[in-house]
């Protein structure tokens, strides 16, 4: 996708973008967007808070889902699951997300968010139902 591209699927999401989310690239087969660190984002110590980074994985997640509808369809989260490995305090939270499974129901999609030195932050998995019109 292209910049404008990128744009007009993350104004799909307004709070993602509220947040500061941006997306870098976005494929059926690979969701990536980042997080840049702000003390507003912050809880104790300076760290990015776990919901700042929810909403990361969220984002890049259910874009994944989306670039994988059958047209016409649209997505919603149902279930989300995340395993915190350690924090963010500086630079920026970077998300990958990947299919695991696209079905004609549910896609489900894994997201592993990285600190800008490739450390584990957080690894996530979400279930996106596959809602038809």
């Amino acid at each position: 996708m292209n910049a404008t591209e990128l744009s007009a699927l993350l104004d799909a999401m307004p709070f993602a973008r509220y947040c500061g989310v941006e997306l870098v690239t976005a494929l059926p087969d690979t969701v990536e967007g980042r997080l840049s660190w702000a003390k507003e984002l912050c809880t104790a110590k300076g760290r990015m808070h776990g919901g700042a980074l929810m909403t990361l994985g969220d984002t890049v997640g259910a874009a994944c889902a989306f670039l994988n509808l059958p047209d016409g369809a649209s997505t919603v989260t149902l279930e989300s699951k995340t395993d915190f490995i350690q924090g963010v305090d500086e630079g920026a939270a970077i998300a990958t997300a990947r299919p695991l499974h696209v079905g004609g129901r549910f896609i489900v999609v894994q997201t592993t968010i990285t600190d800008s030195h490739e450390a584990l932050v957080a690894q996530i998995t979400q279930t996106q139902a596959v809602l038809r019109s």
